[in-house]
């Protein structure tokens, strides 16, 4: 938002989901986070540096979320779990009007008033593992 910190994407995402887990809700303000799944040597940053919190999630491993710390827009997050991925938050893109979900996952989290595309795939918690390579 405030332009303190740059990042470049040398690849195309490798998928494009809405994550409705707890943790997205609360490190994106709203129901889910829209994300980008990219090959972490696929992202780099190049202006500023982002500061980063760090939870055990529901899954054991450790989520790591990457934020503007002037302006505070979520910009990244990545699991220890899956150390090769890092997600990219959409609404960080400068056009993040390409974003086009294939996805909704943790959708047993999901709150009441997340009124989600009927046309999506939803899975209760992550993708099974054979749909996310």
């Amino acid at each position: 938002m405030c332009g303190a910190i740059r990042y470049e994407c040398t690849e195309a995402p490798r998928r494009m989901l809405n994550c409705h887990c707890r943790d997205c809700q609360l490190g994106s303000g709203s129901g889910y986070s829209a994300t980008l799944v990219m090959a972490a040597s696929a992202v780099r940053v190049t202006k500023g540096q982002a500061r980063c919190y760090e939870k055990t999630a529901e899954s054991g491993n450790i989520a790591t979320r990457e934020f503007c710390e002037i302006c505070g827009t979520p910009l990244f997050a990545s699991s220890s779990g899956r150390p090769e991925y890092v997600g990219v938050k959409a609404a960080s893109l400068d056009n993040p009007g390409w974003f086009k979900p294939a996805a909704d996952v943790w959708v047993a989290s999901a709150q009441a008033w997340d009124c989600m595309d009927p046309d999506i795939p939803k899975f209760q918690k992550s993708r099974p593992q054979t749909q996310q390579q």
